[in-house]
């Protein structure tokens, strides 16, 4: 990667990683922080307090793409890092749950995740836009496990409105990143495509699917996960990161072979349907082993392999696949599916677990996960990356 590119995908990863952490960060602590509210008995308020950032995310995706395809990358990201810190600072000064929700909802109408990935596919040459994306990814993964160590010791340190404030204040440093850090992409022009064209084109729908599908399970695991850790691991929730931490840099670091790989030698849809069956190996050892220490780690291990690599490359192919006019509108739908995707892991994980068991968390995803592979082995082959595509200019 040239040195403009390495800036731009490192730049543009730490405001995906920032906006993250903002969401990530009360997640261990708002539950116990809702109580000392007025209206913190109210179960169902809390849990949309705590959700409503991805609705409204799912809600913006798509708007906030087909913008920065009109309107430019950079102007749609600092407009929606403005409603992020607006939001931040509105949830500061909540002294209700109604208030932090009202905070949240802003924070999550600033749905800059579409605009950003396509300012890394403007910015980076087909060779090495996976290698871009997968930053994106492990700063995701890194971010959600630091987000567990240090989410208690900042709310004993600063409290909750402390930390919204913080995000607030670091979302405006990210303008100023995106402003004087970021490279310009190089200027492109091409005639307007209808949203419909996206819509329509069956490459991308198969990828819509599988970032719905990885999410859900994503989300669905974490519900039923942490209480394992508690109970047959002899785990506290305070030092469940002890757990994630290590596992999230190594199955970062363990993944990047396959990557490269995979693109060195034009074997990239190997390696995706690869990462797709280990997926389901994985749900299906959930299913049987989950009780099992060892096994429970290393099944844990396992699907943070299979996830970075998806995560990787999915949004890149889907900048590959799409018209070029449009592939801000492209990546908003890639992100809205996989924003419902994270609601319904939720929701859905939630409701199985109760209704039914844990284990059958996993008997669901692992169907949908069959679903998916059988979409991937009979897409075409994913073509080798030309080395032809000029480098970002300074």
């Amino acid at each position: 990667m040239s040195r403009d590119e390495i800036r731009s995908a490192t730049s543009l990863a730490s405001i995906f990683a920032l906006r993250m952490l903002g969401l990530f960060l009360i997640l261990p602590v708002f539950a116990i922080h809702a109580k000392t509210l007025p209206d913190g008995d109210n179960a169902l308020l809390v849990g949309l307090a705590m959700g409503i950032y991805g609705l409204s995310q799912a809600f913006g995706q798509i708007p906030f793409g087909i913008a920065s395809d009109k309107f430019g990358r950079k102007r749609i990201i600092v407009i929606g890092l403005i409603l992020f810190a607006v939001g931040a600072f509105v949830a500061a000064s909540a002294t209700t749950v109604m208030g932090v929700l009202i905070g949240r909802a802003i924070q999550g109408a600033g749905a800059i995740s579409a605009a950003i990935t396509a300012l890394i596919a403007d910015s980076t040459r087909d060779e090495h836009r996976t290698k871009a994306m997968a930053m994106v990814g492990g700063s995701i993964g890194l971010t959600f496990a630091l987000s567990l160590v240090i989410a208690p010791l900042l709310y004993q340190s600063i409290g909750m409105g402390g930390i919204f404030a913080l995000t607030g204040v670091l979302s405006l440093i990210a303008i100023v990143v995106v402003l004087y850090v970021t490279p310009d992409a190089p200027a492109l022009q091409h005639e307007p495509v209808p949203l419909s064209v996206v819509l329509k084109n069956r490459e991308l729908m198969r990828l819509n699917y599988g970032v719905f599908v990885l999410h859900l399970s994503q989300m669905a695991m974490f519900v039923v996960v942490p209480s394992v850790l508690v109970q047959f691991l002899d785990l506290p929730v305070a030092s469940h990161w002890k757990i994630y931490l290590p596992i999230m840099f190594a199955s970062f670091i363990a993944m990047l072979p396959a990557i490269f790989i995979g693109e060195k030698y034009g074997k990239m849809k190997q390696v995706f349907v690869g990462a797709i069956a280990l997926l389901l190996l994985v749900q299906l050892g959930f299913w049987q082993f989950l009780q099992q220490p060892f096994a429970l780690v290393s099944l844990l291990f396992a699907f943070f392999v299979a996830f970075n690599i998806l995560e990787a490359s999915q949004p890149s192919l889907v900048s590959r696949i799409a018209p070029p006019a449009a592939k801000g509108a492209a990546l908003g739908v890639y992100n809205t599916l996989q924003a419902i995707g994270l609601f319904c892991g939720g929701a859905v994980g939630g409701w199985i677990k109760q209704n039914l068991s844990g284990s059958s968390v996993f008997i669901v995803c692992a169907i949908m996960t069959v679903l998916w592979l059988i979409i991937a082995i009979n897409m075409p082959d994913i073509a080798k990356r030309t080395k032809a595509a000029p480098a970002v200019q300074a």
